[in-house]
């Protein structure tokens, strides 16, 4: 299992930074953070947008765990651009909270959504139908997988 994490360390020039120059606009900033979710999202099969210290996201970590997926996770709340992070997938998903998880460029929920996926055996047929774009990271929560024994 690979986990890769984002935080505040991360080497991304950030959402208010766009195309080498600062932006001051609001949407500017908006529509920059959109394109990192997205870009990350299509770089890997399993993406979890997170907070340390919620539970939720405690949850959806474990199913992965549990099934021996690779995944992705951006602490929003160890990044520098967090806040505009969880905006721009609130506008995105139609969602505030976090987990916010993405398999394969869609995002399937929360927590919870992912726990009943998994129960229901519908997650990890998701994961198996990743994108080939998705499956060449070296580092990157690529959705090589090893079933759990």
């Amino acid at each position: 299992m690979l986990v890769s994490r984002i935080g505040a360390a991360a080497a991304w020039g950030g959402c208010r930074r766009r195309m080498g120059n600062f932006t001051s606009s609001t949407r500017g900033t908006t529509t920059a953070c959109v394109q990192y979710v997205q870009e990350v999202v299509s770089q890997n099969c399993v993406v979890i947008f997170s907070k340390t210290t919620c539970p939720y996201c405690r949850m959806a970590k474990s199913v992965f765990n549990e099934i021996g997926a690779s995944y992705k996770v951006i602490e929003l709340d160890e990044h520098n651009d967090g806040r505009r992070l969880q905006e721009a997938l609130a506008q995105m998903t139609g969602a505030r909270t976090v987990p916010r998880v993405f398999i394969n460029g869609n995002c399937i929920g929360g927590g919870s959504d992912t726990k009943q996926l998994h129960q229901q055996g519908k997650l990890l047929p998701m994961i198996e139908k990743c994108a080939p774009c998705c499956s060449s990271g070296e580092g990157s929560g690529s959705g090589h997988f090893e079933a759990a024994k």
